[in-house]
Formats: C-alpha cells, sequence, structure tokens
C-alpha cells in the first residue's frame, strides 16, 4: 500500500473455531500488527489461531454464559467499540460485527459469510426454536424481529462488502441490498495430499450432524444403493443417524486429524448434498485428489467444476442422488487434476487476493475524501 493505514480487525465472537475463524487467522498473518476486536475471547476454544495478545473484548466477555444465549446483546456490544484511531476496519461477519460504528474517514470493509442466518432464513429460527421451550418461542421471534431491522440497519454502515461465494454475493444483494465482489474462503491444501493408490472403496461424508446438511439424505440413499458409506462427524443427529445407518454404513463419529487425511485421500468420492454458504469441507477432499459429489446450489457452484472435479446433482432427494451416484460409477476423473483445482482456493492464494482488494479500495477511498 502507498501509506501505512492503520487496520483493526473485528470478529463476531471467538468462542470456537470454524470457517469465521479461519478467515481472522488469515487477516491476522495478513496483518499481524492490527489489533482484533471481539465481543467475546475463549482462547482454550481457539487454540488454532495461537497465542494471541492484542485481543480487545467487550463486556460480554465478563458474563460466563454461551454466546448463544447473548445474542439480543450483542449489537450494543458491538457498537460500544472505540474504533476511531483506525484508518481501515476489517470485520469477519457472520453475525454483528459488520455493526461496528467507524468515523467518515475510516473505510470499513466486510468479509461476509451470510446475512445474519437467524433473522433472515425462516429454517434457520426454526431450527434453533426447537432448543426452547415452546412458551418461549413468541418471546424470541419478537427478540429476532428487532434484531433483523438492527442487522438491516449495521448492514448500511460498511463501505464496502466482500462474499465468501457467488451464492452469499446475491444473498447480500437481497437483504442488504449491496453489491460485493467474490473471494472464496482459505484451505489449507497443504495438509491434504492424494495418494499414490487410493483404495477407493468407499464413499466419505464428513460435517457436524445437523438437520440442513442432510445426513439423513446421505445415509437413506446409501441404504437404498447398498454401496459402502462412511459418515465422519458429531451433533445433534448422531444418534438418529446411527440409528438409520444399515450394514453398509459406518457412522464413525469423531476422528483424528490424521485419520481424516486418510479418509479423504482413499475415499471413492465425497457427497455434499446441503446448501452451504461456501464449503470448506469438499475442497479438502479435492485437495486430496478426490472428486465430490454436491448438490448444484450454494457455493458449490463456485468450488467446483463439473467433469473435472466432481459432477452435481439437482435435488434433495434419494432418487437424485442416488442417480448422481450411479451416473459417477462410469467415470472416472483425474487426481492431479482436482488436486490442482483446489490449490486455486489455498490460504496463501486468499490472502493475497485479500490484501490486492484491500490496496485497491483503499487507495479509492482515500482519493474520495
Amino acid at each position: 500500500m502507498n501509506t501505512k493505514p492503520k487496520i483493526a480487525i473485528v470478529a463476531d465472537w471467538l468462542t470456537n473455531y470454524g470457517g469465521a475463524e479461519s478467515v481472522i487467522s488469515a487477516f491476522h498473518e495478513l496483518f499481524p500488527d492490527a489489533p482484533i476486536y471481539t465481543t467475546m475471547y475463549r482462547p482454550s476454544k481457539m487454540r488454532e489461531l495461537g497465542n494471541l495478545k492484542n485481543i480487545h473484548t467487550t463486556w460480554l466477555n465478563k458474563l460466563p454464559i454461551k454466546h448463544q444465549l447473548l445474542l439480543s446483546q450483542m449489537p450494543t456490544a458491538i457498537e460500544m467499540m472505540d474504533l476511531d484511531k483506525y484508518d481501515i476496519v476489517l470485520s469477519s461477519c457472520h453475525s454483528v460485527s459488520k455493526g461496528v460504528i467507524t468515523k467518515p474517514n475510516t473505510l470499513h470493509i466486510s468479509y461476509c459469510h451470510t446475512p445474519m442466518r437467524y433473522a433472515w432464513e425462516e429454517w434457520d429460527l426454526e431450527t434453533r426454536l426447537k432448543k426452547f421451550p415452546r412458551i418461549l418461542h413468541g418471546t424470541i421471534r419478537r427478540q429476532i424481529k428487532k434484531i433483523k431491522e438492527w442487522d438491516y440497519c449495521a448492514a448500511q454502515r460498511v463501505d464496502e462488502y466482500i462474499a465468501n461465494s457467488s451464492y452469499i454475493s446475491s444473498q447480500i444483494k437481497k437483504y442488504y441490498k449491496h453489491d460485493s465482489h467474490v473471494i472464496y474462503p482459505p484451505v489449507h491444501t497443504s495438509k491434504f495430499k492424494p495418494t499414490d493408490k487410493p483404495t477407493e472403496n468407499f464413499y466419505l461424508a464428513v460435517g457436524r450432524l445437523i438437520p440442513y446438511k442432510k445426513f439423513d439424505l446421505i445415509v437413506e440413499t446409501f441404504n437404498h444403493l447398498k454401496l459402502p458409506l462412511k459418515v465422519v462427524g458429531i451433533g445433534p443427529d448422531y444418534k438418529k443417524i446411527k440409528q438409520m445407518a444399515k450394514m453398509n454404513v459406518e457412522i464413525l463419529g469423531r476422528v483424528s486429524e490424521d485419520e481424516l487425511k486418510d479418509l479423504y485421500a482413499n475415499c471413492k468420492a465425497f457427497i455434499f448434498p446441503q446448501i452451504e454458504d461456501a464449503g470448506i469441507v469438499p475442497l479438502e477432499a479435492m485437495s486430496a485428489g478426490r472428486p465430490v459429489i454436491a448438490l448444484n446450489r450454494g457455493g458449490s457452484l463456485d468450488s467446483m467444476k463439473e467433469g473435472v472435479t466432481g459432477i452435481f446433482f439437482e435435488k434433495q432427494t434419494v432418487k437424485s442422488l442416488s442417480d448422481a451416484v450411479k451416473r459417477f460409477e462410469k467415470m472416472k476423473f483425474n487426481p492431479q487434476k482436482i488436486r490442482q483445482h483446489a490449490e486455486e482456493f489455498d490460504v496463501e492464494r486468499f490472502k493475497e487476493k485479500i490484501r490486492k482488494h484491500i490496496e485497491l479500495k483503499w487507495n479509492s477511498f482515500q482519493s474520495n475524501l
């Protein structure tokens, strides 16, 4: 950059490591001197970020309560952050961090993982409501309505949006009425490598066992096909999925990182039937040279090449997925070409794209001051 702007990084919360947190990690590597602001920070749950020292939290961090129970307080907490001394604020947002208040001469760039799901997506709200007694549903809905109104107003404070996929770019336009630039989230492709002679005697599915990820559809399909399937993951639907599985389906639960690498490298194909904002897990499988059978919606449309890295199927039904698997069985894929495609999404390429985009927007922003 022509000048050395003071940069601050903002996260919704840092209480468990996932896709949004991997972006924070990449931002921190890119701008190691930039402080990180967040509503709550649990170091024991965030070891992947390393020993971070320059982290600023809000009053919510002092409460011994899970962040999910404090969502109604998050907007107030995020608006109280003092970011006046920074030239650029870079937020990684799936909830409230877009709502920070900045000065007119501060450029706020928000990397958006999704518009706030529980505010805008009825299916997400319905899933969350099931965790609470029915007598509380009316109160929760009224709270969510207020948060939705706040979320739209907060979204207008952002100067520039980066979307994590074309799908999320369309959601930002739909809900926030903003354009955005797409930069796919980072994948640590170096962790996964193709093997010379994969066994290819089983299909693989990996993820948290929750309803929208459609593990019930995967298991039901492979029960029908009678083909070998391994499922990695834990979550609220674990017992249900375990009970559904027939002899050809193994529910492995949690596995070690080394075991997961081995499963990726040796599977026949990776099954991905859900609608995801981006979807890092299929790219991990591709990093190991393995093809993917994915629903043709969501982030998969950005991360896959039909006939090169795998195939798409049309509907979240047993018939549609079964037909895709049968079609896949007659095809051949080149592991090296799949791996090369995955490398386009590597964390180092992500950081370079982010650096160039921020530089471009900062120069433009300065010229208009």
